[in-house]
């Protein structure tokens, strides 16, 4: 046997035992992904989501909007990133039906920036009564500071973010506004108008569902008819992290399309509500429908209660939680409501239990 074979099958075997060595370490090498059939995954930097967003601002055609999403999206591997970016993209840090808001008051936002970029909150007044938004205030001083900004991906923000709208307690709102100094502090000036916005509750993007959802069946189906599909299972879990995440959970089209169609209600996620088309008067309506049945409009709120055993979540048609709101309701429907776990679409109506008239809903207080 002649020298060079062997020396050949060693050389592969060496080869292999690289490989089988950072196969074992904590960041794999992109050749061993390759062998596996996976992508290596790229943690997309706020910076860059940011921008995103001023191209966004700075456009009002909904097809441009979802250019700029379907590209913004094509450059996130991770499906907890697209989720987290699908919520930043909102605005917030959860789905709307999960009571978890920053909603920071401007004056302590003001605050905020004035300890960031050390100055007074004098100055930042008087910037935001020049500039009209807290956001290009942040912006301003940044630049006026000089600040020199760390690199933060996605999730570093998303998470301090969230962990300001999860504060609560005594000496919550010095808290919150430490908190976002702290991030504030760490970004650059365009990432500080945007962080500043979500902060307030005020992203000013214009970014409605159907656009997103378009996006997205841009991205991984390449046809915007696939939007409807997506907008199933959106009406289902009013959830559009969840169907990003599920979607870049499944590589193929197919598999992504049947892992979608899979998603269903569940109890303590308010399922989006179908309204009604309006019309000018009642002739229109019947000219329309030919067959109508008509009932009494009755002033209350529409809801829809979830109950889960004793647990009782209570939404609006906006999709917020407002189970706070209405105590009355939730221990009725734990005492009167046999079924273990239920959905109910209904009107909450103001009565009063003595005259037994039905009361406008704004006089509810009125009756207890």
């Amino acid at each position: 046997m002649s020298d060079a074979p062997v020396a050949n099958i060693h050389l592969q075997f060496r080869k292999f035992e690289v490989f089988e060595n950072r196969r074992t370490s904590d960041e794999p090498h992109q050749a061993v992904n390759q062998l596996n059939g996976k992508k290596e995954e790229h943690s997309l930097e706020f910076a860059r989501l940011a921008h995103s967003f001023e191209k966004m601002e700075k456009t009002s055609s909904r097809l441009a909007l979802i250019a700029i999403l379907a590209e913004l999206f094509r450059s996130i591997d991770s499906p907890d990133e697209i989720a987290k970016v699908c919520y930043l993209v909102q605005g917030r840090v959860a789905p709307f039906f999960e009571a978890l808001e920053i909603g920071m008051a401007e004056k302590s936002v003001a605050r905020s920036i004035a300890i960031t970029y050390h100055t007074t909150v004098e100055h930042v007044v008087t910037l935001y009564a020049a500039l009209g938004d807290l956001g290009r205030v942040a912006e301003q001083a940044s630049k006026e500071a000089g600040i020199v900004p760390q690199v933060l991906h996605i999730d570093d923000v998303f998470q301090g973010l969230k962990t300001i709208a999860q504060t609560a307690g005594k000496g919550t709102v010095e808290k919150r506004i430490a908190l976002l100094a702290s991030l504030l502090k760490q970004v650059d000036s365009v990432s500080a108008k945007y962080v500043v916005r979500i902060a307030l509750g005020n992203l000013r993007l214009g970014i409605g569902d159907a656009t997103m959802l378009d996006a997205l069946a841009t991205v991984k189906f390449h046809d915007t008819h696939k939007r409807k599909l997506l907008e199933g299972a959106y009406n289902k879990t009013s959830d559009l992290g969840l169907i990003a995440r599920t979607l870049w959970q499944h590589p193929r089209e197919e598999d992504a399309l049947q892992a979608v169609a899979r998603l269903e209600v569940q109890v303590g996620k308010p399922i989006r509500p179908q309204l009604a088309e309006r019309l000018p008067d009642a002739e229109t309506i019947i000219k329309k429908m030919w067959v109508v049945d008509a009932q009494y409009k009755y002033d209350g709120f529409r809801t829809q209660i979830h109950k889960d055993g004793q647990q009782v979540s209570i939404f609006s048609r906006n999709l917020e939680n407002m189970s706070q709101m209405f105590p009355e309701i939730i221990e009725a429907t734990r005492k009167q409501v046999q079924a273990d776990s239920v959905i109910l679409d209904a009107e909450a109506l103001a009565y009063h239990p003595v005259s037994e008239e039905f009361l406008p809903f704004k006089e509810r207080s009125r009756v207890k």
